[in-house]
């Protein structure tokens, strides 16, 4: 008989094994292949700033307005691994492996016949592709899936406690305490708790039959989790309407008179929204893959991954045979996870909901999605053990989803790994036509070509490069959009004189219009530093006026010229990129700053001899001035015909630009020709 079970044990420990490896395989085709060539984004560039120049122990004054116990965590973990981008994308990959071993082994604590539905719950949980921040992994590794695993890890020994009543004191003390730590550092898991008395009742259901006793039973079970949940809602009451809360607000919603019809319809179209969105939505919208065009690669690569996922998960879980032993007590299991992802889907709303924040599968807001991630999960789970009666054939549907999942979220890893290139080729491109900045200065643009920034988190990298060496709170540069800052503090109007503050964090920044440094950059192109004598509405057709009104502010004196190149930190910006036609373009603008003409040629003759072509007609405009100013009108007519035939918009801007020369050399009568016939168009 000990024979017996030992080899049972062993039998099962195995396949716990293997299915454990399939979770790390799964996480490491979806998420782990670019690690190599990802980066910070949004908010990851704040606190890897922060850790660099501050240190960790920052975290927990820069936290209090927001989250306050989030800072402890920040504090622990950004003390081991520091500020590369590297070493967080592996831990962020780790966090998520995690992520999928708390959810299988918490599913198996209460569910521990359904051991198939398990693993596939986990497998859904860990991939869940209404969330596709995976990539910003400083952030959310830390604010949120550290606390998610918590609350799972909680859920999972609640279970063992009501199972294992020997160890009852022992299991619940260590759920009470990831409970804890599960929903007091944020808020996106406060609706989740409601989840625990539904779980209490289904494992107390399968030893019960009298709904008075199994009730007497769940309500003392739940007692100390209820008492610990009550504390958290009077905390963030209390805290969010305390002078150091700083975040996001909860919009109260009026019930009185006519409003009351609107609030009833407002709540319904809400959770109709809730249930479909995560629950359907989410999982068909990865069919938008086989939708790709065929003549790129990454299509290729993701519908590869496809096949590769698909193959690799059935394969593993046909031969774990983990169906093999479900009995009678997993009957209602369908019923039941139908039923907790429901009401955990529509729970996990509930905070961005309260905050007036929307339901997207799209960047910034599907990081709302995280607390419907759960729910999600085992709602899907639920309808294809309901709806698909065979286990083999159970398995084939629920590899589709993983496959398809698996993906979907390889295609959005991409769209990070895109734009990390685009951050550094712009603070590259930065670095060659600005040496160095007067402090003090703010860069304003409408908006740079950026997918997973604000301009508030390039403030950090901006920073970084033009004060290496910066060791206080005051902080020298900061970036700025006008289409989120026009009329805020950081840029109250476009006029100079005007004073300039605005707190960054823990931060402060001080200016005021007069240093204003206007930059302009549209895809594909290269960075422009806007030169009120060379730069106009003209030189930007189509441009919206809070970019071009913003021109006569930027104030080139700011820009010390004469200074070195900066040196951007490899472990962030990589080595120098290849010398492309960006670069000999931003040296080229530098050159005309400090008026050296035949600088801007020889660096238009390099480009040109290399087969170097601009990215954007309007960048030929520099070398145009350059050679009509160096005397080769020829060269500089030529390439004004070029950039007439590729945008025929730029004609006024040509206008001016010969105008300017011919008032250089009023007496050369091929100028004088040129740009009459020039002009005589334009008119």
């Amino acid at each position: 008989m000990i024979r017996k079970t030992r080899v049972a044990f062993s039998q099962v420990d195995s396949e716990n094994l293997k299915a454990s490896l399939l979770i790390v395989i799964i996480c490491l085709l979806a998420y782990g292949l670019l690690i190599p060539w990802l980066g910070f984004y949004w908010d990851d560039w704040v606190f890897a700033w922060t850790i660099h120049f501050l240190g960790p122990w920052e975290f927990i004054a820069s936290f209090l307005p927001f989250r306050p116990l989030l800072g402890p965590i920040f504090a622990l973990t950004t003390s081991l691994i520091g500020d590369t981008p590297l070493a967080w994308q592996l831990f962020g990959l780790c966090i998520r492996i995690l992520s999928g071993f708390a959810a299988f082994w918490s599913f198996r604590q209460i569910w521990p016949e359904a051991r198939l539905q398990s693993l596939l719950a986990a497998l859904f949980f860990v991939l869940f592709p209404a969330y596709n921040q995976q990539w910003v992994a400083l952030t959310h590794a830390n604010q949120e899936l550290i606390p998610l695993i918590c609350f799972l890890l909680s859920l999972g020994f609640m279970a063992k406690a009501v199972c294992e009543p020997a160890y009852k004191f022992r299991w619940n003390l260590i759920a009470l305490i990831l409970a804890f730590w599960g929903l007091f550092p944020t808020e996106y898991f406060f609706g989740l708790e409601v989840l625990r008395p539904f779980i209490l009742w289904f494992i107390l259901q399968q030893n019960h039959t009298e709904h008075s006793s199994i009730f007497k039973r769940v309500w003392f079970a739940w007692l100390p989790y209820l008492l610990l949940w009550l504390t958290n809602t009077v905390f963030l009451y209390l805290y969010h309407r305390s002078p150091y809360y700083s975040s996001y607000g909860m919009p109260l919603i009026s019930l009185s008179g006519s409003d009351i019809k609107t609030f009833i319809l407002h709540t319904l179209e809400e959770i109709i929204h809730a249930i479909i969105t995560p629950g359907f939505y989410a999982w068909g919208n990865t069919l938008a893959l086989f939708t790709e065009s065929l003549s790129k690669i990454t299509t290729w690569l993701a519908l590869g991954l496809v096949a590769v996922s698909f193959f690799t998960a059935h394969r593993i879980i046909s031969r774990l045979r983990l169906s093999e032993r479900n009995n009678a007590s997993t009957s209602n299991f369908s019923k039941q996870v139908i039923m907790l992802g429901m009401i955990g889907m529509l729970a996990g709303r509930v905070p961005s909901w309260l905050a007036g924040l929307p339901l997207e599968i799209a960047f910034s807001a599907d990081r709302f999605m995280l607390s419907m991630m759960l729910g999600s999960s085992l709602f899907l789970i639920g309808l294809i053990d309901e709806l698909v009666q065979q286990n083999n054939r159970k398995i084939l549907v629920a590899c589709v989803f993983i496959a398809l999942a698996v993906g979907w979220q390889f295609k959005a890893a991409n769209t990070f790994r895109r734009d990390w290139d685009n951050q550094r080729q712009f603070l590259w491109q930065l670095s060659w036509r600005v040496p160095a900045l007067e402090p003090g200065t703010l860069l304003i643009t409408h908006e740079l070509p950026l997918a997973y920034e604000t301009d508030l988190s390039l403030t950090a990298p901006l920073n970084w490069v033009y004060a290496p060496q910066l060791d206080s709170h005051d902080l020298p540069y900061m970036l700025a959009y006008t289409k989120a800052r026009l009329g805020s503090g950081i840029l109250p109007e476009l006029k100079t004189g005007i004073p300039i503050s605005a707190s960054f964090r823990t931060m402060d920044f001080e200016s005021t219009t007069d240093s204003v440094l206007v930059v302009y950059q549209e895809y594909p192109g290269c960075l422009r530093v806007m030169d009120p004598g060379y730069s106009d509405a003209d030189t930007v057709p189509g441009v919206t006026y809070m970019l071009s009104d913003a021109i006569p502010l930027s104030n080139l004196d700011l820009i010390l010229t004469a200074a070195p190149q900066p040196q951007l930190p490899r472990s962030l910006f990589g080595s120098e990129p290849d010398h492309a036609w960006c670069y000999y373009f931003e040296k080229a603008e530098l050159a005309r700053q400090t008026g050296s003409w035949q600088e801007v040629v020889r660096l238009a003759e390099t480009a040109l001899q290399n087969g170097l072509q601009a990215l954007q007609p309007s960048e030929y405009l520099v070398f145009i001035e350059g050679y009509a100013n160096s005397g080769q009108v020829l060269e500089a007519v030529q390439l004004s015909q070029k950039v007439l035939n590729e945008k025929p918009e730029l004609l006024p801007a040509l206008c001016k630009l010969w105008q300017r020369v011919q008032r250089s050399y009023p007496t050369n009568r091929q100028i004088g020709d040129y740009r009459q016939s020039l002009c005589i168009t334009d008119s």
